[in-house]
């Protein structure tokens, strides 16, 4: 598998606001009355990247990047932890808010690394059908439409597993439905934005995967390229 400048920018972006959203999600957040972790910011672009790689290089070249954007928190992770273990210079009395911020809890850890992974997988294995099932047709529902599950699954998972026991049960409904609202409204608003990164690569690529003879099974990171019947004219796929 052969992977252009343009995929790696894309793949690069994505992984960058994955690791970023991980480290501000630490600030909670009011505005309107509503409380949401910061991360909220910058974390749905992460989704967003991810519908453009699905859309343009297909199911396939997404899990990879997914994968690689695991990998890449759970390096940030770690070498965090480690400098948090580091004995501190007498002159340095920063620790504790060192361990505020980048301190990770394990039950905080489990819920963002099966949130995402089961979030990120949804949203791409979503769109990538209803690419097919929509011949290339309305960007904007397939993109928004898998945001919805994905995201809708995301913020549950992550939610539960991070404050069950800790928080009431009428709470936790609460976070998970204003930050599930904030996350796809996010997705609507830059509907424009995808629609022009997505007309650009497919014209700039000449690609324009179509997943019907991909294998999703997630831990598949290796499959053949797709043969040329999946690839389509980018200017077929645009129509809204």
């Amino acid at each position: 598998m052969k992977f252009s400048a343009w995929f790696l920018l894309i793949a690069s972006l994505f992984t960058t606001c994955l690791i970023t959203a991980n480290i501000i999600a630490v600030k909670l957040a009011l505005l309107g009355g509503v409380m949401f972790p910061a991360g909220v910011v910058i974390f749905p672009l992460s989704y967003l990247f991810g519908d453009v790689l699905t859309e343009v290089y297909g199911y396939s070249a997404s899990r990879v990047v997914i994968w690689l954007g695991f990998l890449g928190n759970l390096l940030a992770v770690a070498a965090f932890s480690l400098a948090s273990i580091l004995p501190a210079a007498p002159i340095w009395h920063d620790q504790t808010a060192y361990n505020a911020i980048l301190g990770f809890t394990p039950r905080l850890l489990l819920a963002s690394f099966i949130s995402y992974l089961i979030g990120e997988f949804v949203n791409s294995f979503v769109l990538a059908k209803l690419k097919i099932a929509t011949q290339g047709r309305y960007l904007w529902m397939r993109t928004i439409g898998s945001t919805l599950l994905g995201e809708g699954i995301d913020t549950t998972i992550f939610i539960s597993i991070a404050f069950w026991g800790s928080l009431p049960f009428s709470v936790i409904i609460t976070l998970i439905l204003t930050q599930w609202i904030i996350k796809v409204l996010y997705e609507v608003v830059a509907t424009p934005l995808t629609y022009l990164i997505v007309g650009f690569l497919k014209a700039r690529e000449q690609l324009d995967i179509y997943d019907r003879q991909t294998n999703f099974n997630p831990f598949l990171l290796f499959q053949a390229a797709k043969p040329r019947a999946d690839v389509s004219s980018p200017s077929k796929t645009l129509a809204s």
